[in-house]
């Protein structure tokens, strides 16, 4: 959440900063209810203190049968009764104050352009040229094979549309791109963990899930657990409510999950075979930084993801995503997208994402200053150590032989065995 001192002291800059997003808030009412909660506390603490005087002075009473003994009981048999009164409407317009005040976004930093769409991205940067991928390339789902590899329709049979199967090579080559992943983010620095697919709510506020993507996710209300968009949301949360000492950071960690998406409203031309499902593998890299070095840490971040993808030779751009298409948490955001040379388009495989301090305050993740006073808020960031499905939709199209099968990246054949994927029933 935002420092509720910016709410005070600057609403008229807090609205501007924020009209720069695609996310529209309820200002008047935030404003107001944030007034009438102070004013509700300041009476239920007045009337508690009132309580307290009062039992103090009974309690010095030598004759507990007097008339005014069992006055002033009466006397705090009201107050009591006052005092519960208004704490319940200090805690209803604290509730509904509360509600509001997690729907304000992050701010967009100063140096995130400006611009409402996707069309207004910048390309801050690109490797690679997509007219040296196969000459051979269809999109994916093209080729031959590829529907015996990745088996959607029994898919749709055990689950749903979205959920497919991966069967023999391709299994291997999944895993594969997983391995590599983790060993290349354990090379950068970062320590793996192994988080709960499962989150309760509390994790999924903390990290701005919800209430912003409350409809995207999987929920099991009898539980009232999440199924995790993102490795991002457990990760994030390990140090939920926790300090650090100031020598403890940076703390980078890493994470292979399963992710599971409902993705409503999403399909379309361009979410065909692997561009878009329900559940898709990713390794997430996670970072709790000082705040004077978190956008010093995106950087290393995001380039942490490219060398990912240069060594697995796919061409590829990096979008500075404009203040109107970053999310809802995010205070700057990169997007790195690969060339898909079937398709003729970019997918995009990562997003590398610097949220200040607006996850760590919903976390309650804080950091003790070296020398000494009051705790700080660290701030977190995260990005894509990569997402598996668009990254292999664009090695099978843009490594595509002339005889149907595909090359495998020198970097994985450790983790394959094999050098080239063609099932022999093409």
């Amino acid at each position: 959440m935002i420092d509720i001192k910016l709410l005070r002291d600057d609403p008229e800059g807090l609205k501007q900063a924020i009209a720069r997003k695609k996310f529209s808030v309820e200002w008047d009412a935030i404003l107001k209810l944030d007034e009438e909660r102070r004013a509700a506390i300041l009476k239920a603490e007045t009337k508690r203190a009132e309580q307290k005087a009062a039992s103090k002075e009974v309690g010095q009473f030598k004759d507990k049968k007097s008339p005014e003994f069992q006055a002033k009981l009466a006397a705090m048999k009201e107050l009591a009764d006052e005092v519960k009164a208004l704490e319940a409407t200090a805690n209803e317009v604290e509730a509904q104050w509360k509600s509001l005040f997690l729907s304000i976004p992050n701010l967009p930093d100063a140096s995130v352009p400006e611009g409402k769409t996707e069309d207004d991205n910048v390309v801050a940067a690109t490797w690679g040229d997509p007219k040296d991928v196969s000459a051979s390339a269809v999109p994916h789902w093209d080729i031959p094979w590829f529907s015996k590899a990745i088996d959607f329709e029994r898919g749709v049979k055990a689950t749903g549309a979205g959920f497919p199967f991966y069967v023999g090579d391709m299994a291997r080559l999944v895993r594969a791109l997983i391995s590599f992943f983790l060993e290349e983010a354990r090379l950068n620095g970062y320590e793996e963990v192994l988080p709960p697919l499962m989150v309760n709510a509390a994790s999924a506020t903390a990290t701005g899930q919800l209430p912003d993507k409350e409809g995207q996710m999987y929920h099991m209300p009898v539980e009232d657990f999440y199924m995790i968009p993102t490795a991002e949301v457990p990760v994030t949360n390990f140090f939920r409510d926790e300090t650090f000492d100031e020598a403890e950071l940076p703390v980078y960690r890493c994470g292979y999950t399963p992710c599971f998406r409902r993705e409503a409203g999403s399909w379309g031309k361009h979410v065909r075979g692997l561009n878009r499902l329900h559940q898709f593998d990713k390794v997430e890299l996670v970072k709790w930084v000082h705040p004077d070095k978190s956008f010093e840490e995106l950087e290393h971040l995001r380039g942490n993801a490219e060398v990912i993808l240069q060594k697995l030779g796919l061409p590829y751009r990096v979008l500075l995503m404009c203040a109107g298409d970053i999310g809802f948490p995010h205070a700057k955001q990169y997007d790195l997208e690969v060339w898909a040379g079937g398709q003729e388009r970019w997918l995009e495989v990562s997003s590398c994402s610097n949220f200040t301090d607006f996850q760590a305050r919903r976390a309650g993740i804080r950091f003790r200053p070296k020398g000494g006073g009051k705790a700080e808020i660290v701030h977190t960031l995260n990005g894509s150590g990569l997402a598996v499905p668009r990254v292999l939709a664009a090695l099978l199209e843009n490594n595509l032989q002339e005889d149907g099968s595909v090359k495998v990246p020198e970097c994985l054949q450790r983790w394959t065995g094999f050098e080239t994927l063609a099932p022999k029933d093409k």
